[in-house]
């Protein structure tokens, strides 16, 4: 079974909006964890928009099952993870302003900086991922860095699946065998929902684990958050 881990940004989205504590980021945590998930993901920006850097401590208390942090590996963003430790972490290109993550990482030009990054991370015992696109050269740089894991970015096959599902999960699926090749894990995340994670996960061999905010807290508007957070573990069997 991939593992679900439940990215509570739109959360703390909410939250914010208010400029008050509610809802509860810590006991929504904790909830998503009660009715099953199997880890906890957040990506605090520089901007603090959703997730807060201030979240991170507070929930690395709390979670019991993995606390995976997300973002861009700017010096703060490093400090930060190197000093709270999650299980995981994972490493994305996008800007400070950027809207949401839409590109991996391209591990050729910036091998140096990874191989770097990674090595940090892995010193002080956290697994490492990075956010990738399917594209099979890139999985061979990621190989060369040190990642423990690659993340496939999603985007692209979310948004393809209704018209053209099979030519749109064909890159992971050529991709997925090669990092199992390689021995790197795979994870996946971004607009996976569950109308197209079922299809996705019997194509793509291997994955471990899959990171989904915006759709889950989504359907928990309509659903509820226990109905749906089981509804997700259910489509990842």
């Amino acid at each position: 079974m991939t593992r679900l881990s439940v990215n509570i940004n739109k959360v703390a989205l909410i939250r914010n909006s208010r400029g008050a504590n509610f809802p509860d980021l810590v006991q929504v945590a904790k909830d998503c964890e009660s009715f099953g998930a199997q880890g906890i993901t957040i990506h605090p920006r520089p901007d603090q928009r959703h997730a807060r850097y201030a979240d991170v401590p507070a929930l690395k208390k709390i979670v019991k099952t993995e606390f995976n942090v997300e973002g861009n590996p700017i010096p703060t963003f490093l400090e930060l993870v190197m000093k709270h430790r999650p299980d995981q972490c994972t490493l994305v290109p996008d800007s400070p302003d950027a809207l949401t993550s839409d590109a991996g990482w391209d591990t050729i030009k910036h091998k140096a900086f990874l191989t770097d990054v990674i090595a940090q991370l892995k010193e002080a015992g956290i697994r490492t991922s990075i956010f990738i696109d399917p594209v099979e050269k890139m999985i061979e740089g990621a190989k060369l860095v040190g990642t423990d894991r690659i993340e496939f970015y999603t985007g692209p096959y979310a948004h393809d699946f209704r018209r053209a599902r099979k030519k749109a999960v064909t890159p992971f699926i050529k991709c997925a065998k090669l990092a199992t090749k390689l021995d790197i894990g795979i994870n996946a995340g971004h607009d996976l929902n569950l109308d197209n994670l079922p299809y996705f996960l019997k194509q793509v061999e291997n994955v471990k684990e899959v990171s989904i905010g915006h759709a889950l807290i989504t359907d928990a508007l309509y659903y509820g958050l226990k109905k749906t957070v089981k509804s997700y573990l259910k489509a990842c069997k």
